[in-house]
């Protein structure tokens, strides 16, 4: 995992002012780093996806081949590498399917939760029942006390808990499969949790059919089938972890991408993109620094490529896990990039200080002071961005729920683009920021290549700063230096994990 407990002691040998050194790296990487050489990285993750059944999902022979691609890639530029090996529950959808059977056949869009149990080829048939809507929303017994779900499928608005406590909640009270329908605009994907979770099939559906079908089932009986069944068997999969060879261990600098995509596409935007931008600025690092003793970095950086985020988390989480106490407090930040170039983009910064008011709450300290820095870069370029939620819905979670500060960027992914984020970014009102999301769209075609190079050129001036100075993340943020540009408070999050 490359976790020494102490650097090279090559802070302040050779250097001048951390903040004229921080300066001048950051100018050299933002200039040198371009979505363009990052591109190159995207045609081979698609060229991997091409030849391996169309997808680089976790345990998959396609993410074998993106893992092997990033740690040649890293190794031959200077950096010491290892693979984080790792056992997990692949998944793979083989169905989903909703229909409905009377009183007017239709067919309803769904997507299988993750984890889920699956149905009977051919699904099950059964009435619906709609969980009536209040402040647990189908998340405890009682919620379910005034109905009969015995034998029935739980209709459940999405909210207050996890989807996994929804559909134990569900069975509990006798129904055969839950159907969870969206609080907000979008397509509803996300996870039971694990395996051991599932209680019955469950899959997800948007808000709007989710109403309809609420309508229908209460103005008379509701006949649906549902069809969600998932290929599960235990697996092998590997993180990528590559470090700069010098730089002080006790402040490590440590940026984060997963480079698992879901099984029904190449993964493109999720997160070839984010794996791209975070190997165009390591490789322009290293010829940065490569041969220049006095221009050693003081602090050092790491990069992580996640494998089985898809799965949930399941790759940053078994690395932050494995952490020992001095290992985690080595690290100093961590940021997170997971979809950088959604082709009809917002540009989020995630909410560290809950400037937004809206959420889980600021992150660990120096969580804000990561926020600023990334909104003060992006001011001073005229770059327009707003906050999104602080959830813990990505790879930046499990480093949260450590104690260690994080941040970083995202474009979008389901949730729907607004009318003030039209006029504010450009795009399109009304449609998704990124309607291929966790589809088989979501190939070359599917990047916008401004986003994309606004994202890698935060990254860049991340790097660079914080690898001479990381001073600014003891200073103080007052509450209202980032809600000026935080704008409607954003997407929410990259992916629905185990939570509602």
């Amino acid at each position: 995992m490359l976790l020494t407990a102490a650097g090279p002691a090559t802070a302040d040998r050779g250097h001048g002012d951390p903040a004229e050194d921080a300066r001048k790296l950051s100018r050299e990487l933002v200039r040198d780093s371009s979505a363009r050489d990052a591109y190159r990285h995207l045609e081979r993750f698609q060229q991997i996806a091409d030849e391996s059944g169309g997808h680089r999902a976790a345990g998959s022979p396609g993410h074998d081949a993106s893992a092997a691609y990033v740690y040649q890639l890293l190794r031959k530029a200077g950096y010491r590498v290892a693979y984080d090996t790792f056992r997990f529950t692949y998944t793979e959808t083989l169905a989903e399917k909703l229909s409905v059977v009377s009183p007017e056949a239709r067919d309803v869009a769904i997507e299988s939760m993750t984890y889920t149990e699956s149905t009977p080829e051919g699904g099950l048939e059964a009435a619906l029942a709609h969980v009536p809507t209040d402040g647990t929303t189908g998340c405890q017994a009682e919620d379910y006390a005034a109905g009969d779900y015995d034998g029935r499928i739980a209709l459940i608005q999405r909210g207050a808990c996890s989807f996994a406590e929804k559909q134990n909640a569900a069975a509990e009270a006798g129904a055969v499969g839950a159907v969870i329908y969206n609080n907000e605009e979008g397509a509803l994907s996300g996870t039971i949790g694990s395996t051991d979770d599932a209680k019955i099939p469950t899959g997800g559906v948007t808000r709007a059919e989710g109403q309809k079908l609420a309508a229908a089932a209460e103005a008379g009986e509701v006949v649906v089938n549902l069809e969600v069944r998932e290929l599960q068997e235990e697996r092998e999969t590997r993180n990528v972890i590559a470090e700069t060879p010098g730089g002080k261990t006790d402040n490590t600098v440590m940026l984060g991408a997963h480079l698992d995509s879901v099984t029904e596409g190449a993964g493109i935007n999720d997160n070839a993109s984010g794996t791209a931008g975070l190997l165009e600025v390591a490789v322009e690092l290293a010829q940065e620094t490569r041969g220049h003793p006095h221009e050693q970095l003081r602090n050092k950086v790491r990069f992580a490529l996640w494998s089985a985020e898809e799965n949930g988390l399941v790759g940053s989480e078994k690395y932050v896990e494995k952490l020992t106490d001095a290992q985690r407090e080595n690290i100093a930040l961590y940021l997170n990039f997971d979809m950088i170039a959604s082709p009809n983009a917002a540009q989020f910064v995630y909410d560290g200080d809950d400037s937004d008011n809206e959420g889980e709450g600021p992150g660990p300290e120096g969580s804000a002071q990561l926020e600023r820095d990334i909104t003060e870069f992006l001011d001073r370029r005229g770059d327009p961005h707003e906050g999104t939620d602080f959830d813990g819905r990505s790879d930046y979670g499990p480093f949260i729920a450590a104690g260690i500060p994080a941040g970083g960027t995202f474009t979008g992914a389901e949730g729907i683009k607004s009318e003030d984020q039209a006029a504010r970014y450009g795009g399109e009102a009304g449609v998704a920021y990124d309607a291929c999301y966790h589809s088989a769209c979501d190939d070359l075609d599917n990047i916008d290549m401004v986003s994309f190079g606004v994202n890698i050129d935060v990254i860049a001036d991340a790097v660079g700063t914080y690898a001479h100075d990381q001073r600014s993340l003891s200073r103080p943020v007052p509450r209202t230096a980032t809600e000026g540009n935080s704008g409607s408070g954003g997407l929410h999050a990259a992916h629905d994990r185990a939570r509602s």
